[in-house]
């Protein structure tokens, strides 16, 4: 199929990761300018950003679409850098997005590949993030993942017991934690919610509301840049639907999104606030589940320090899936090129 003349033509390979998409952007896309991956983020976000909605948004996309832009490493040692996409911009981290990144570029062949582990750094806006993949060699001899892992940036708990009147809802009682992104963690129960499919629409009201809340009247701060000082979502905590799991959260982020796995950086922020109360130790393994059911194993790898505040570094672990290769057209005489949204 030949484009129309003048066409940007872009080549995406789509993943899930326990459920959450991932379209990642492997070539056609302009490459965002910068010497560190927060300046490219900044100038995608600035001149870049009809591409985002091109492909995040309706009618190559949907409201809950997430995607990765593959960029240069920042860094020597790095193998390459990432850009998160979403419905509302770009974010700072994303596990679930790691995680597939990794699949992908182990068996797209962004990476040397090693047996029965191939070691993958990726620089994100939230710093370095090393993940490992198990790979298996299939019948032709071509690799295959089976899952993968990932030590993320250093996480920590940025308030406990917090209180914050929220319109609609009285006044919430939250905790605020960083695990590459901040989030505001609210125990379902304390709003009489369920963490099920068909409860969606009341976790996006009240997901909504609370983030905005939170954000106006405390915002996060991050102590090294402020570019990630902001709260990225709500993330609602409750029981597991299997008692041999530790529990089950759900985060709504960005614009409403619904994340479908349990939240990479999610459950990263939530070992830290565990640790912080004394409830979670180095070597810890829990097992945490999503709004759909799927899982990610997240234990604490090491104590550390970050910014001179006592962390941890978050080991998370899933599967990721590939979905999908396609060729999408923004023809320039498309009155929808750029995207747009019913909600």
């Amino acid at each position: 199929m030949t484009a129309p003349d003048g066409a940007l033509v872009i080549h995406c390979v789509d993943a899930h990761t326990e459920g959450e998409p991932l379209r990642v952007i492997l070539g056609g896309f302009p490459e965002p300018a910068g010497s560190t991956v927060l300046e490219r983020r900044r100038y995608a976000r600035t001149h870049l950003d009809h591409l985002r909605t091109a492909l995040m948004w309706e009618p190559r996309g949907h409201a809950d679409m997430y995607g990765c832009i593959v960029i240069p490493a920042e860094r020597p040692e790095s193998d390459f850098g990432v850009l998160f996409t979403h419905n509302a911009g770009y974010s700072t981290m994303c596990g679930h997005g790691v995680l597939a990144m990794a699949r992908v570029a182990v068996e797209a062949g962004l990476v040397p590949v090693r047996y029965p582990e191939t070691h993958i750094t990726m620089d994100t806006p939230a710093g370095p993030v090393h993940a490992t993949a198990r790979v298996r060699a299939r019948p032709d001899g071509s690799p295959g993942v089976e899952s993968v892992r990932f030590r993320n940036v250093p996480s920590w708990s940025a308030g406990l017991e917090l209180k914050v009147p929220v319109a609609g809802l009285g006044t919430i009682r939250y905790d605020l934690a960083f695990g590459g992104a901040f989030y505001a963690y609210v125990d379902a129960g304390d709003l009489g919610l369920d963490l099920v499919p068909s409860s969606v629409d009341a976790l996006i009201r009240a997901g909504r509301a609370i983030k905005e809340a939170v954000q106006a009247e405390s915002p996060p701060d991050h102590p090294g840049d402020r570019d990630l000082s902001f709260l990225y979502g709500t993330i609602f905590t409750g029981p597991p639907s299997d008692p041999g799991h530790h529990s089950r959260q759900v985060c709504v982020f960005a614009d409403g999104e619904v994340d479908r796995s349990p939240t990479g950086t999610g459950v990263s922020g939530r070992v830290a606030l565990l640790h912080a109360r004394g409830l979670l130790r180095v070597g810890d393994t829990l097992t945490i589940e999503s709004i759909i059911g799927s899982r990610f194993q997240v234990r604490i790898a090491e104590e550390t320090e970050a910014f001179g505040r006592s962390a941890v570094v978050p080991e998370v672990e899933g599967r990721a899936y590939l979905t999908g290769e396609s060729r999408f057209i923004l023809d320039p005489s498309d009155p929808f090129r750029d995207g747009f949204l019913v909600r």
